[in-house]
């Protein structure tokens, strides 16, 4: 079974940086397109940035356009999420996520998406 792992996740000040990776674990995972998504304490999931398989084409919220970067080495499988010029908005648990899907678009929707890390948490202090 095939399991996503996140990382780097932490504490950090408003305006500092982070950037989390994702990588499988277990059995090799396909070139699938994958994304990132928080959820924000008491409130639902969302989207966050979504790439695709060839790491040509990405795609974000507006919450978070311009200050963070999604990115990919296929050869290894693994998603990074840079995220720069944190708010405190921006706390959540962070997941990343890939689709079954063999597929060169960058895909917003959740449901699209089969595997999913177990989340990692991102505080912004202010």
């Amino acid at each position: 079974q095939v399991q996503l792992v996140e990382s780097g996740g932490g504490l950090v000040q408003a305006g500092g940086s982070l950037r989390l990776s994702c990588a499988p674990s277990g059995r090799t995972l396909s070139t699938y397109a994958m994304g990132w998504f928080r959820q924000p304490p008491g409130k639902e999931r969302e989207f966050v940035a979504a790439i695709s398989r060839s790491g040509t084409n990405t795609a974000y919220a507006d919450s978070v356009k311009g200050r963070f970067t999604i990115s990919r080495q296929s050869a290894k499988n693994t998603e990074y999420l840079q995220m720069d010029s944190l708010k405190p908005e921006d706390t959540a648990v962070y997941y990343c996520a890939a689709t079954g899907k063999l597929s060169d678009y960058a895909i917003r929707n959740s449901q699209d998406y089969v595997y999913w890390g177990q989340g990692t948490q991102v505080t912004v202090s202010s």
